[in-house]
Order: C-alpha cells, then structure tokens, then sequence
C-alpha cells in the first residue's frame, strides 16, 4: 500500500514497523499509500464479518507462483493480485507503486517517478525473475493523462513470467479461490470482500493472510472502493488481490486511509484499471484467468 507511494516511505515503514508486525495490524497499518482523497460515508455502520468455518490454511496454499506470492521490485516487496493473460503470455499484478522511486509524498500517479519498464522482478516460486512489462503510472505519464481520478488511483503493474516458470502458474487465490471472472459493478456500502495478504513482517504465518471485511462503499467515480476488514492489510500487502462476494476480481490493495476512518484500505477499481491498460500500452486481450470455485465461507 502507499504509506506514500514511494520506495523510501515503504523501507522506512518496514525498518518502523518490523518489530510491531501483528500490532500493526492489528491497529490498521497498511502496505497502502495515504489516500489522495478523504474516505467516504464516516457514518456508515461497519459490522463485524460474521465468523465462519474454511478450509485448512495451510493446506490450502500450494507451492509454485500464484496470487499472494510475494514480489521484490529492487528489495521492495508487496503481494501478487491476479494471474493474467494477454499477447500469448503469462503475467503475475502487482501494485504500480511497488516500483515507484520518490518520495512519501509522491502519490499521484501520472507525476510520480517509476522503476523503468524491463525492470526485473522477483517471484516466490519462480527460478527466474519476472520481468516489468505495464505499469500504470509510466502508461499514464507517456499518454499525458488528466483525469484527476485515474491519476490517484489507478494502480497495476504486469509482471511477466519467464517462460521456464509458466507451467508453475496457478491462477487460484489461496483459502479462498477463485476468481470467478471480474467485477464491473463496484460496491456498496456494507457488501462484504475478502482478499489475501502476504507480508513479510507476518513472519510468514499463513494463518494471518486471508481477510474479510466490508465496503465503504466507492470513491473517485468508482475507481476506488474503501473497505474495513479483519485484520487491515499492513506493508508488504500492497497491491494484493480483492474479491467480491461472489469471488469476481474486483481491485487491488493500493491505498492507507488515515481520515475519516482510520486504518481503513482504498482498493483500486481493477475492471476500470484492466481497460486502460488494454488501450494504453498493456495487451489488447489483456484478462484475468479464473481460479476456479469460490469458498464463499458466508461472505454471501
């Protein structure tokens, strides 16, 4: 998440953080950048995610490359969203702000300074680095955009797998599965999501990655929806992948809100992010792969 956007914001927030990891999250620290704007409907009711059985957790997470790996753009990490295919090839998400190199300050993505294209990437479970093939803030800098709304939060970066490791590739979000296809409908206030986090200051306990919680509903004309869930995403989640409760694909981890609701997450809209990346220097059949049935475990 950007606690800002910026490479030097996230390794002060792990050298911060790193001794207080389950605290944080706890309190609703966040691997997101401070929101560019404020967070909707501060009088909306919140409840609880209604607690329900699941699967084994530690079973459920297979060996190899899939969403909830962790990613390392020059020693920052953050968390694998959604398996893509596109142009014949095969590429892991991750947040656009992962390879950012300003400052903390430096959160509006068509000024922001990015890691150039070509950049390798590390993979869990990969033998060889991915590679930088789309990032939103470089596509939107090059094309001069100024819709204010994709400048704050549209978020993806596509990673491409070495060829030697696509046979590893499965596209199913751990504990949960799916997705079943991608969210074009947005949230609403108190819908519940879930998503799958896997930050390296949780000491890599699985127990601690998968998430549910509820929206806040959208902001920025849909192009971001706040949510509150248990436990908050912490520093190393960003850009980690958000299902609906149906298991669509609905966004990616990008954002900490610190007002009016603290220690609530903006998730980037990903239907509206995959549609620019289409016509902005991403493939043109750019898709998510499904992964299969969704546990709905009472999101539903």
């Amino acid at each position: 998440m950007r606690l800002g956007g910026a490479r030097q914001g996230r390794r002060l927030a792990v050298v911060l953080l790193g001794a207080a990891a389950l605290s944080a999250a706890t309190l609703g620290s966040a691997w997101a950048d401070q929101a560019p704007t404020p967070a909707p409907a501060p009088n909306v009711a919140v409840p609880a995610p209604a607690p329900a059985a699941g699967p084994n957790v530690g079973a459920a997470i297979d060996s190899g490359i899939h969403p909830g790996v962790q990613m390392r753009t020059d020693g920052a990490q953050c968390t694998a969203n959604f398996v893509y295919s596109g142009g014949g090839k095969t590429y892991l998400g991750q947040a656009a702000h992962c390879s950012g190199t300003g400052g903390a300050e430096d959160t509006n993505g068509c000024t922001s300074k990015s890691l150039p294209i070509g950049t390798p990437v590390e993979v869990g479970g990969a033998s060889k680095p991915g590679k930088l093939v789309y990032n939103s803030w470089l596509a939107m800098q090059h094309s001069g955009e100024k819709n204010p709304d994709a400048c704050d939060y549209n978020d993806l970066a596509l990673v491409e797998i070495d060829p030697a490791d696509v046979a590893k590739v499965s596209p199913a979000v751990p504990f949960f599965g799916g997705p079943t296809g991608v969210d074009t409908a947005g949230t609403t206030p108190g819908e519940r999501v879930a998503s799958y986090g896997n930050s390296e200051l949780r000491g890599g306990i699985p127990a601690l990655s998968p998430k549910v919680g509820t929206s806040l509903g959208d902001q920025g004309h849909g192009w971001s929806h706040s949510v509150a869930t248990v436990s908050p995403g912490i520093p190393g989640d960003s850009g980690s992948a958000f299902l609906s409760p149906d298991g669509k694909a609905l966004g990616i981890l990008s954002t900490l809100n610190f007002t009016p609701a603290p220690g609530t997450n903006g998730i980037g809209d990903l239907a509206k992010m995959l549609d620019y990346a289409r016509s902005h220097g991403g493939p043109g059949d750019l898709a998510v792969k499904t992964g299969g049935p969704f546990k709905s475990l009472g999101l539903v």
